[in-house]
């Protein structure tokens, strides 16, 4: 009796951990419970995920720059190493890529990322055309079930965005009409740099242009410093989109976090005068949002490089705030910039006596670590908090707004189609060409 009584807990013990979580079993640290990781640019940004992914298996490394790459080789030896990122997520191990490249192959990388079924962090933006945020967006919702992803908006995980969507779903400003983000940076370029003597032998030029068009070697767009040097080539339209992919990625996401939207029906947009080479510096977008299930439509503004919104009280001066959002209702108004808000109401019931303010039990709960969160959900439920369909929907809004700057009149959209319906020329500005041999959905 008692050698059938320890063959039944064995059994039990034994079919119980089959469907136990890894962790439970050998340790958080354990081998089997550790994610293989390509990282894709080893400098700069990729500099900021060493730690994080010190703790995984990093099975692969990619950057153009030989010097880079080894400089990611000296932290993480055992990883294969690659010049190209086609042939780097080929690599039959590798299960989620970290991708810290320059803005105009993002939106490649994720779709050949997800054509792979490998889980994926992409530094922002997701893309730099309508049209290639709303493929990589379509995507990943095909995948939602088995993929995680992740968009680089790290200030999301800062505690302050979710004190500002209690407060917005919470009615402390009333039943809200309007919303604007704006960022004050100002980086002024001519037009592309001139053609300047030749690459140097460990920089793999070509593969840096990858599916943009050709452009001659200039040492000016590699002069920046470790993390910053997209500065460097972002306002070009063939590597980036300017501020609207730079800090109005992080910025308009402190309001898209609170108001729940689904994609714009209008855009209009204006500012300096249109140069097919560089992205402008100052310049505002407007957008009419559809209602949804607890506010009426409203509509929403970006502003940059000077453009702003208009003051909400003669006690506030908008432009002592660098990066921040206002949100206009009809008993007040909130401002709020990265790490702080502040609360103004208006009108006879300016006491806020309409307004019940939450426990500290019923305050969002800290999400944590932004990158972890992602590390976390490729092991386990998937769900992150700026993933591909969240942030996709805000950019895909943001970029039509660059195609009414660049049709220079307001644009009627359909978000069930993606195209514009009242004037079809401009939706050739919702996407962009591409190289022989670099196409987006490979």
């Amino acid at each position: 009796m008692k050698r059938r009584r320890f063959l039944k807990t064995v059994a039990f013990t034994g079919a119980a951990g089959l469907i136990l979580p890894r962790t439970s079993l050998f340790g958080a640290d354990a081998p089997s419970n550790k994610l293989n990781i390509a990282l894709l640019g080893t400098w700069g940004r990729g500099e900021a995920h060493f730690a994080g992914l010190a703790k995984e298996n990093v099975v692969a490394l990619c950057d153009v720059d030989e010097k880079h790459l080894a400089y990611g080789a000296s932290r993480f030896p055992g990883a294969q190493q690659y010049a190209d990122w086609r042939k780097c997520l080929d690599q039959k191990d590798v299960e989620a890529v970290v991708c810290c490249t320059a803005d105009h192959t993002h939106a490649h990388i994720a779709m050949w990322s997800l054509n792979r079924n490998k889980h994926v962090y992409m530094e922002k933006p997701l893309g730099n055309t309508l049209e290639e945020v709303r493929l990589v967006r379509t995507e990943y919702l095909k995948k939602k079930n088995k993929l995680a992803t992740q968009v680089g908006t790290q200030r999301h995980a800062n505690e302050n965005f979710d004190r500002v969507r209690e407060l917005i779903r919470d009615g402390a400003i009333g039943e809200l009409q309007e919303v604007a983000a704006w960022g004050n940076r100002k980086l002024p370029r001519p037009g592309y740099l001139p053609g300047e003597g030749e690459p140097p032998a460990h920089l793999h030029y070509d593969l840096w242009i990858g599916p943009s068009p050709y452009h001659p070697y200039n040492p000016g767009y590699f002069s920046g410093r470790s993390g910053a040097n997209c500065l460097q080539w972002n306002m070009y339209w063939d590597f980036g989109n300017g501020q609207i992919g730079d800090m109005g990625a992080h910025t308009m996401d402190l309001a898209w976090n609170a108001i729940d939207a689904t994609l714009p029906t209008t855009a209009q947009a204006s500012g300096d005068p249109f140069n097919p080479e560089v992205a402008p510096v100052k310049m505002e977008m407007h957008f009419d949002l559809p209602a949804n299930d607890w506010r009426q439509e409203i509509q929403c503004a970006w502003y940059q490089g000077g453009a702003m919104p208009d003051n909400p009280a003669k006690f506030f001066d908008l432009n002592q705030i660098d990066h921040g959002a206002l949100f206009e209702g009809s008993k007040g108004c909130l401002i709020a910039d990265f790490n702080s808000r502040v609360i103004y109401p208006r009108g006879n019931q300016a006491n806020l006596s309409y307004y019940r303010p939450r426990t500290v039990e019923t305050l969002i709960k800290p999400m944590g670590n932004f990158q972890g969160q992602w590390i976390e959900a490729c092991k386990g439920n998937l769900k992150t908090s700026c993933d591909f369909d969240y942030n996709g929907r805000m950019m895909e809004m943001m970029l039509l707004g660059v195609a009414a700057y660049k049709a220079g009149k307001k644009l009627q959209y359909d978000p069930a189609t993606g195209l514009v319906t009242n004037d079809p020329k401009a939706n050739e500005f919702l996407s962009r060409p591409y190289r022989e041999g670099w196409p987006l959905n490979g």
